[in-house]
């Protein structure tokens, strides 16, 4: 979805091509990392990452989308789980933090006044509201257990990563302005700070319920 918002009609043969290339240098990647060792597939994991972050920005796709890219056709069983957990928690330690600073230099809370935490506040109600709706009516559908619709309603609310790299994509290409990236930011950080004090009381009647059965 995040790339058909980027579509760029002037750059569309170079998205083009990124696409089929990519399809392509995917399956030779998938290849290459069976057949060579373990200790090995780290640095070509890292070298495969950055050649699809470069070509998706060359295509006007954000480096970010190649990224997600990258991952998405590679498999957690390729890497010792150990290591994987290393690498995850130094990355959350150093380069996470970085991140989220670097956003928050972004926003502006000099423009748009009140009417920015009034637009983050509907956001706000309308994706909480559209997350509980939707997972009711699967609930419905699917028979979940009493209790359960509504843990998942609110478990899907920690969104705040993935809404952050977004709005700073759409910021980068000027889809957005700098209010709205605004509003969406505390939008995000609003809706996952809901998460805990919501979801934990229910998570803890549900194990209440489960131990009286046993």
């Amino acid at each position: 979805m995040l790339s058909l918002i980027l579509l760029d009609w002037e750059r569309v043969g170079r998205q083009g091509m990124f696409l089929l290339g990519f399809a392509f240098a995917a399956y030779l990647f998938r290849k290459v990392m069976l057949a060579i060792e373990e200790k090995d597939r780290w640095y070509a994991g890292f070298i495969w990452l950055a050649i699809c972050g470069l070509a998706a920005d060359w295509a006007g796709l954000h480096c970010m989308v190649g990224a997600l890219l990258a991952g998405a056709v590679m498999e957690g069983e390729w890497f010792n789980q150990e290591d994987m957990d290393k690498l995850r928690h130094f990355v959350l330690m150093i380069i996470m933090p970085v991140f989220f600073l670097s956003t928050g230099l972004r926003t502006n809370w000099d423009v748009g006044g009140t009417a920015v935490f009034v637009a983050a506040a509907m956001l706000l109600v309308a994706s909480v509201a559209g997350k509980l709706v939707g997972v009711h009516a699967a609930g419905k559908i699917l028979k979940w257990k009493k209790g359960e619709t509504s843990i998942i309603g609110w478990l899907l609310q920690t969104k705040a990563l993935i809404m952050i790299i977004f709005a700073n994509v759409l910021l980068d290409k000027e889809i957005i302005t700098n209010e709205t990236f605004t509003a969406l930011l505390i939008m995000a950080v609003g809706s996952t700070m809901l998460t805990v004090p919501v979801g934990a009381p229910k998570l803890y009647k549900i194990k209440e319920l489960i131990f009286r059965a046993k």
